[in-house]
């Protein structure tokens, strides 16, 4: 965020998995084992659309992304006239996911009321990173 609390278009690396929330423990699943390793951090390159533009443009006219796409403000996505498959998770002000889809090409998202910035990503990447509901993501933005 810029100065005055305003997001601006540019870069980030998202945090995602433990450590991600400040403090918090990473809590085991129910039944597992629990010696196993804990689940790691994943650090996500993020390009930010926070101005009109930018959300308009979005993911349109590219074959694919490496990382993510953060579109702030935004409650709902479509994939019309997109070219592959895209999780999304939908984030509160706190950037805490309060819902995760996989959309496929032609599709258009449910808005979420308490969704603030809107998280794209090539489908399967969400789950690989270990992001669910209620996860709580860090975001670092590149100052140029």
């Amino acid at each position: 965020m810029g100065k005055s609390g305003q997001w601006r278009d540019g870069w980030a690396v998202l945090g995602v998995g433990p450590g991600a929330d400040p403090g918090a423990e990473p809590e085991a699943e129910p039944g597992a084992d629990r010696g196993a390793p804990a689940e790691r951090a994943v650090d996500v390159a993020v390009e930010v659309a926070a101005s009109y533009r930018a959300r308009t443009r979005g993911l349109l006219g590219r074959d694919g992304i490496e990382g993510a796409m953060l579109l702030t403000p935004a409650a709902s996505v479509h994939t019309f006239r997109m070219r592959f498959a895209i999780d999304v998770a939908h984030l509160d002000r706190r950037l805490t996911v309060i819902a995760l889809t996989t959309m496929a090409p032609g599709r258009l998202g449910i808005p979420r009321l308490r969704a603030r910035h809107v998280l794209e990503a090539e489908a399967g990447s969400m789950a690989a990173w270990g992001l669910r509901v209620g996860s709580t993501l860090r975001l670092r933005l590149n100052s140029r």
